[in-house]
């Protein structure tokens, strides 16, 4: 049997939902017995609606100063305890990952989280990303800006005053430079992730 990744991830987002979890991203890498199973969650989205409830009715929660709740993935180290505990069990079971050894690592997706999915990058509309893109746009693939939002495929970031890779910091807002709102299709993004604000 070879080893499916998206197989994987259907077991891991079916386990996790039965812990009232959400699977973020599963990777998996490495060689030999240093083979390494990465899944990282967050808490579904009754969960995180709980917990923002919480922090809005004043309860003191254990989370970064200056972090705001919406961003966090409510995820504690007994969740993640607890998911590996049935995960691998499974995993195992169904023996969906042959060839030996390998470790399971499980936990949060931390303050600068990869983006990837549609509804990420709608849910974390706001918040200052990273996006890597396959081609340059305007003379750069690194941009770093307050994500605006997305619809009809394309993701918006608002670049204004903020410092580009090899760019200066301008304090006009001309057309086709470093401030100005970019529009990129999301099938056009390497990579992406939030960008902690502390």
């Amino acid at each position: 049997m070879a080893f499916e990744i998206d197989e994987v991830r259907k077991i891991a987002e079916r386990v996790a939902a039965s812990h009232h979890l959400e699977v973020v991203d599963v990777e998996f890498g490495g060689g030999g017995k240093s083979r390494a199973l990465r899944v990282y969650l967050e808490k579904d989205a009754a969960e995180r609606a709980k917990l923002k409830e919480r922090a809005a009715a004043g309860e003191e929660l254990d989370v970064p100063k200056g972090v705001p709740v919406e961003l966090l993935s409510g995820v504690t180290h007994e969740d993640c305890a607890a998911f590996a505990n049935d995960f691998g069990t499974v995993l195992d079971v169904e023996n969906a990952i042959p060839g030996g050894e390998y470790t399971l690592e499980v936990s949060s997706p931390g303050l600068e989280r990869k983006l990837s999915r549609a509804e990420e990058f709608e849910r974390f509309a706001g918040s200052l990303v990273k996006v890597k893109l396959f081609a340059a746009v305007n003379n750069s693939k690194v941009w770093t800006g307050r994500l605006e939002g997305f619809a009809d495929g394309v993701v918006r970031i608002d670049t204004s005053a903020i410092k580009q890779k090899g760019k200066k910091k301008s304090g006009k807002r001309d057309q086709g430079t470093e401030n100005s709102v970019l529009e990129i299709p999301l099938k056009d993004v390497e990579k992406a992730n939030l960008v902690a604000e502390i």
